[in-house]
């Protein structure tokens, strides 16, 4: 059942993109001084998004969905398939559109919508009581 889109569920949209611009800054600065210190670029992705998930989870966890119960593993499974579906949505929207920049923005703002309903929904799920 879709549930209506009320002031809460605002407020907690605004606060899901709040930590998004704050996580990607956080994702690619931590990339940036990898690279930045010497270690080889596809060895500082990897670190920086394995760190990047867990400041990911710290700040959805914290500030999005307080009042959900803990879900580290639904967390680290939904960012694995949020991964793939982000490079397929990447190779599918460079198929049409030449600017890796376009395609790379669009594909951001098409997985961060999925990504907030299985947040919502899927990993942090209401606490039972």
């Amino acid at each position: 059942m879709v549930q209506p889109l009320t002031r809460a569920r605002l407020i907690e949209l605004w606060r899901y993109y709040q930590m998004g611009v704050l996580n990607t800054a956080f994702g690619l600065g931590t990339y940036a001084l990898l690279v930045a210190v010497g270690l080889n670029m596809f060895l500082a992705q990897l670190v920086s998004h394995l760190l990047g998930m867990g400041f990911n989870y710290l700040t959805y966890s914290r500030h999005v969905f307080r009042d959900a119960a803990p879900a580290k593993l639904r967390f680290v499974l939904s960012y694995g398939v949020n991964y793939l579906l982000g490079l397929g949505t990447l190779w599918a929207i460079s198929r049409v559109i030449a600017s890796p920049y376009i395609a790379g923005l669009l594909s951001a703002v098409i997985v961060s919508i999925v990504n907030y309903f299985a947040l919502k929904f899927l990993v942090f799920r209401a606490r039972s009581t």
